[in-house]
C-alpha cells in the first residue's frame, strides 16, 4: 500500500484519519503543523500527501506551494472550507484534488487511488507500424 503524510493540526480527525488509513494497510506519518509537514514531506519517502489548509503556524496553501517547490507528489487538499474560487485557486496551484470535510475514510482512499493511479502513467514512447513505417509517438 501507499505511503501517505497527513498534515492536519486537529489531532482529532488527525488521529481518525490516520488510523483509518492505517487500517486499510497504508503506512501513515502525521505532523500538525505546517512546517513539520514540510520538512516530513522532503525527508520521508512517502507517496501522497493529505493536507489541511487551517494549520497553526502556516496556511496550507503556502505549505502546498512550498512542497511543490521540492517535490512533485500528489498532494489531496482536506480541508472544511468550501469556497469554489478557494478550491480552484489550490487545484491551479498544484494540489492534485480537494476533498470538504466531513468526509469518509473510504472516499478518501478512493481519491488517493485515484491520484496514485495517475502518477503511475508512464510517458514510454508509443510506436504504431503499418507496412514499411513506422511513428514513434
Amino acid at each position: 500500500m501507499a505511503g501517505i503524510l497527513i498534515i492536519e493540526d486537529d489531532v482529532h480527525v488527525r488521529g481518525a484519519v490516520a488510523r483509518a488509513l492505517a487500517g486499510r494497510g497504508h503506512d501513515v506519518i502525521t505532523e500538525a503543523t505546517g512546517m513539520a509537514g514540510l520538512e516530513a514531506s522532503i525527508a520521508s519517502d512517502v507517496d501522497v500527501v493529505i493536507l489541511d489548509l487551517g494549520l497553526p503556524d502556516v496556511d496550507g496553501a503556502e505549505v502546498l506551494k512550498m512542497i511543490r517547490a521540492v517535490r512533485e507528489i500528489p498532494i489531496i487538499v482536506a480541508t472544511a472550507r468550501d469556497d469554489e474560487r478557494e478550491v480552484v485557486k489550490l487545484l491551479d496551484s498544484g494540489a492534485d484534488d480537494y476533498v470538504i470535510k466531513p468526509f469518509s475514510a473510504e472516499l478518501l482512499e478512493a481519491r488517493i487511488r485515484a491520484v496514485l493511479r495517475r502518477g503511475d502513467r508512464t510517458d514510454d514512447p508509443v510506436q504504431y507500424a503499418a507496412g514499411g513505417l513506422t511513428v514513434d509517438l
